[in-house]
C-alpha cells in the first residue's frame, strides 16, 4: 500500500492512548486505537505490513520492525475501540488507494496517485466521536498537530522535520510526493555504496601516475593529496587552471597548477568572461568523487609543464594537450581492469559499510515501489561489490538481487537515457549473455535504454525517481530527456553541514563588520556628495549639511575613511578564511563567497528534486513522505516588521 495520507480530517481526537495496568511481563501496555492509526501511519514505515494493533508494551514497540521481515503489501488491519465499547475492524472496507487512472493534481502541482483515502460510511461506526471533526479546520488542525507531536515522542520515532535539520537530512529543491512514485532507480558507485576516497581515488591516482610515467611524463615526487580539489570545481583546459564559480558563472577562486591565484589575478584573467559548461572543449566540470584523482593529477602536471620538466619528446604540448594525456592515463587505469580487480579482491579496504542502506531499500520495496539498479559497472564488479555491501545486512538470507525488480549493468549512461542500445540478458553466474528484445520483472540485463524500462514496467516520466551521485550522467540527463524525478547523493554534505555550524560565530562576526562598514560608508558617501556640491557652489542635500563647517566636514571624512580602510583589511582576511573548516583552499562546497551559492549548488537546485548525503537517510522518513520545497527568498523581500511604507 503506497501511501497513508488521509483526505478527511484526522480522527486522533476521537480516542486517546489508554494506559492499562502493568502486565505480568512488566511495563505499561498501550492500546493503539484509531487515533494512532490515522495520525501516525505517515510516520511508521512498518505500516505497509499486514499487522494487528492489539496490546504491545512500550518496550516491545521498537522491535516490531525486526519481527516482521517479509510483509504483506495488500492491507492493514487494526482493532479500534468503538464508541459502544465494541471492536471495529479497519481494513480494505475503510481505506482505498488512488489509482493511476483516477488521480488528481493537488494545490502544489503533485499527483495524488498512491494517496490513501478513507471511505466516509465507516465513520458512522465511531458514533458521537465524529462531532470532534466539526468546527473551524484551523482549530481542529491545531489540536491534531499537537496530538501527533506528543505521540511521536511517546513512540520514540524521529519525525521528518527534526531529521531535516541534521547532517543526515533530505533536502528538497522541488516538491516531491513519494506516494506518487511507482519506481525508484539507483546508481551504484558512490550512491548505493560509498568508497573510501583516500583508498579508492588514491589507488586510481597511483595507476594514473604509472601510466603517465610509461608515457614519458615526469611523475617522481608526486603524491595523492585530495585536499587540493573538491567536487564542483571546473578545469580550464586552455589556461591550466582549476576554478570555483558562483551560480552565475563568475569565477571567485582559481588555482594555476597547485598554486592559488590572488583576487587581483583572478579578476585580470576571468573578469570579462563567464564559465560556460556547454563549451566542453574548454571546461571540465568535476561532477563526482571520481573526478578527484583526475583533477589532482592534472594540476600537478601543469606545475611540471610550467617548470620545464616535461621535455620536448612530447612535442609542443599546451595545457589542453596535457589534459588529454592525463585523461588518457586515467582512462587506461579504469578500462584495463587492474584497478577494479584489486578492489574486488579486497573490497573491505575500499568500501565504507552502511548497514542501514539495505534496510532503507527494503522499506521502499515493501511499500510497493519497484526498485531498479542502473549502473555503468560490469556484471562481475557489480555482483561482487553488491554482495559485499548488502547481503550481510539483509534479513532472512536475502540476496541483494531480491531487492531489485530489475538490474541493468553496463548501462552506458548518459546515453542510456538518450538513445537505445542492444539489450542482453545475463543468464549465468559467470556473466554469459544472450540477446534479448524485452526486459521482464526480476531480470538481469546489460545495455538497453531507459525507454525500455518504462515500457517493461509500464511506468513513465514523473512516476520514476532516479538516485545518483553524478550531476550530469545521473540527474541532469534523466530529468531533461525523460522528466524523471531525481535525487542527488552528495556525501560531502555531512562534513559541510558540521563545518557551517562550526563557522557560525565567524560568519556572524563577519556580517556584523560588513554591516558596520555599510553604515560608516553611507555617511562617508553622503559627506562626499555634500563636499562635491559645495565645490560647485550648490547647496548640499539638507540645510544642516550645507551649514556644516569645511574643517568639520573634511575631518569627519578623514576619520571615516581610516575606519573603512581598517575594516576592509579585517573583512578581507576573514573572507579568505571563510569556509576553511571545510576546505582551506576552496571554502564551502555549496557557497561561493559569503552571500552567494556556488555553481555546483545551482546545478543541484536546477536538476535534483531532492538531495542528501547518503541513501540510508531515507530511513529517517517514510516511503510515503511528501517533500515540500522551502520558500525562496528574493532580493526585494523584507522582514514583516519593516514592511510599513513611509508617506
Amino acid at each position: 500500500m503506497p501511501n497513508f495520507s488521509v483526505n478527511v480530517p484526522q480522527l486522533s481526537s476521537l480516542y486517546s492512548i489508554q494506559q492499562t495496568p502493568k502486565s505480568k511481563r512488566g511495563g505499561n501496555n498501550m492500546n493503539l486505537c484509531a487515533d494512532q492509526v490515522f495520525d501516525k501511519m505517515l510516520l511508521w514505515r512498518d505500516m505497509s505490513t499486514k499487522m494487528r494493533f492489539s496490546s504491545f508494551s512500550a518496550a516491545e514497540l521498537p522491535d516490531l520492525r525486526k519481527t516482521n521481515k517479509r510483509r504483506s503489501l495488500r492491507m492493514i488491519k487494526c482493532r479500534a475501540t468503538g464508541a459502544d465499547g465494541g471492536r471495529v475492524t479497519v481494513g480494505d472496507d475503510v481505506f482505498s488507494v488512488t489509482t493511476s487512472s483516477k488521480y488528481e493534481v493537488d494545490y502544489l502541482g503533485q499527483s495524488t496517485k498512491g494517496d490513501l483515502n478513507i471511505k466516509l460510511d465507516p465513520l458512522q461506526s465511531f458514533g458521537d466521536g465524529q462531532a470532534t471533526l466539526e468546527g473551524p479546520i484551523e482549530e481542529v488542525a491545531r489540536t491534531e498537530a499537537q496530538a501527533a507531536e506528543n505521540l511521536i515522542r511517546e513512540l520514540g520515532i524521529q519525525g521528518p522535520f527534526s531529521a531535516q535539520h541534521s547532517p543526515r537530512g533530505i533536502f528538497c529543491s522541488r516538491t516531491l510526493n513519494l506516494r506518487s512514485i511507482s519506481a525508484i532507480g539507483y546508481d551504484m558507485d558512490y550512491t548505493l555504496m560509498h568508497y573510501n576516497v583516500m583508498a579508492w581515488e588514491g589507488k586510481a591516482y597511483d595507476y594514473c601516475m604509472e601510466n603517465l610515467k610509461s608515457m614519458g611524463f615526469p611523475v617522481d615526487g608526486l603524491a595523492f593529496d585530495p585536499e587540493l580539489v573538491i567536487r564542483g570545481l571546473m578545469i580550464d583546459k586552455e589556461k591550466g587552471n582549476l576554478v570555483k564559480a558562483d551560480r552565475f558563472g563568475y569565477v571567485k577562486r582559481a588555482m594555476h597548477g597547485t598554486q592559488m591565484l590572488s583576487n587581483k589575478a583572478v579578476s585580470e584573467i576571468y573578469g570579462r568572461e563567464l564559465v560556460d559548461l556547454r563549451n566542453q572543449s574548454r571546461w571540465e566540470f568535476l561532477n563526482t568523487f571520481f573526478s578527484v584523482s583526475e583533477a589532482l593529477a592534472y594540476a600537478q602536471m601543469v606545475d611540471r609543464l610550467d617548470d620545464g620538466s616535461i621535455t620536448a619528446d612530447h612535442g609542443t604540448l599546451d595545457y589542453k594537450g596535457l589534459y588529454k594525456a592525463v585523461a588518457k592515463a586515467l582512462f587506461r587505469a579504469h578500462v584495463e581492469g587492474q584497478l577494479k580487480s584489486e578492489i574486488m579482491s579486497k573490497p573491505e579496504l575500499f568500501v565504507e559499510p552502511d548497514p542501514q542502506l539495505p534496510l532503507a531499500l527494503l522499506d521502499q520495496k515493501e511499500a510497493g515501489k519497484k526498485l531498479l539498479l542502473i549502473t555503468n559497472s560490469d556484471y562481475h564488479y557489480t555482483d561482487k561489490m553488491m554482495k559485499h555491501s548488502f547481503n550481510k545486512y539483509l534479513p532472512n538470507d536475502m540476496d541483494w538481487r531480491d531487492l531489485f525488480d530489475m538490474v541493468i549493468v553496463s548501462a552506458r549512461k548518459p546515453e542510456f537515457f538518450q538513445m537505445s542500445h542492444p539489450l542482453y540478458e545475463v543468464v549465468t553466474g559467470e556473466g554469459l549473455m544472450r540477446p534479448c528484445f524485452k526486459a521482464e520483472t526480476g531480470g538481469l540485463y546489460s545495455g538497453g535504454s531507459a525507454q525500455m524500462i518504462e515500457s517493461s514496467l509500464n511506468v513513465h516520466g514523473d512516476e520514476i525517481l532516479y538516485v545518483g551521485d553524478h550531476i550530469y550522467t545521473d540527474v541532469s540527463v534523466s530529468k531533461v530527456h525523460l522528466r524523471w524525478r531525481t535525487a542527488l547523493i552528495c556525501r560531502e554534505l555531512e562534513e559541510e553541514y558540521m563545518a557551517l555550524i562550526g563557522s557560525r560565530g565567524h560568519r556572524e562576526e563577519l556580517i556584523e563588520l560588513i554591516n558596520q562598514k555599510e553604515v560608516v560608508g553611507d555617511l562617508f558617501n553622503q559627506l562626499r556628495l555634500a563636499l562635491q556640491r559645495r565645490s560647485k557652489g550648490r547647496p548640499a542635500q539638507t540645510l544642516a549639511a550645507t551649514n556644516l563647517a569645511d574643517e568639520e566636514l573634511t575631518e569627519t571624512m578623514q576619520k571615516l575613511l581610516i575606519v573603512m580602510q581598517r575594516l576592509d583589511d579585517k573583512i578581507g582576511l576573514m573572507l579568505e578564511s571563510d569556509g576553511e573548516l571545510f576546505n582551506k583552499r576552496w571554502g564551502f562546497l555549496s557557497r561561493a563567497g559569503l552571500w552567494d551559492k556556488s555553481h555546483l549548488m545551482r546545478q543541484i537546485e536546477k536538476y535534483a528534486d531532492i538531495y542528501t548525503s547518503r541513501v540510508s537517510n531515507f530511513l529517517n522518513y517514510t516511503p510515503f513522505m511528501y517533500f515540500r520545497s522551502q520558500e525562496q527568498s528574493l532580493a526585494h523581500d523584507s522582514p514583516l516588521q519593516d514592511t510599513g511604507m513611509e508617506n
